[in-house]
């Protein structure tokens, strides 16, 4: 059971609709998933993991620790900001953020 997804949705402030478009789910699924009247696959409950930075076990309620977003360390504040914003973007968003950073860098593309 995906317990925590709404909580983390509504951290994140964003809408069923962008999570779903994030994931490639339908909006319906992501509300079906939020009021427990279906389950994601194992491949979808990983996304959404990857996506808010958790745990499977976060996600789905069995850790005992708070469920909190995790952000790596040694990050300043404004880099966390960032990082949160990068991750509510759609695959083509990320893709042409990527492109601009490539540029300004004149680096080899991110694999």
């Amino acid at each position: 059971m995906v317990k925590n997804l709404r909580k983390f949705r509504l951290d994140w402030g964003i809408s069923q609709q962008k999570l779903a478009d994030i994931v490639g789910v339908s909006q319906q699924s992501i509300n079906k998933y939020e009021n427990h009247k279906v389950e994601p696959d194992i491949d979808t409950l990983i996304k959404f993991a990857d996506f808010f930075g958790v745990t499977l076990d976060a996600l789905t309620g069995h850790e005992s620790q708070p469920t909190e977003s995790v952000q790596p360390p040694g990050l300043t504040e404004e880099e966390q900001r960032v990082l949160q914003d990068y991750r509510r973007l759609s695959r083509r968003e990320k893709d042409s953020i990527r492109l601009v950073m490539q540029n300004y860098l004149r680096k080899e593309p991110y694999i």
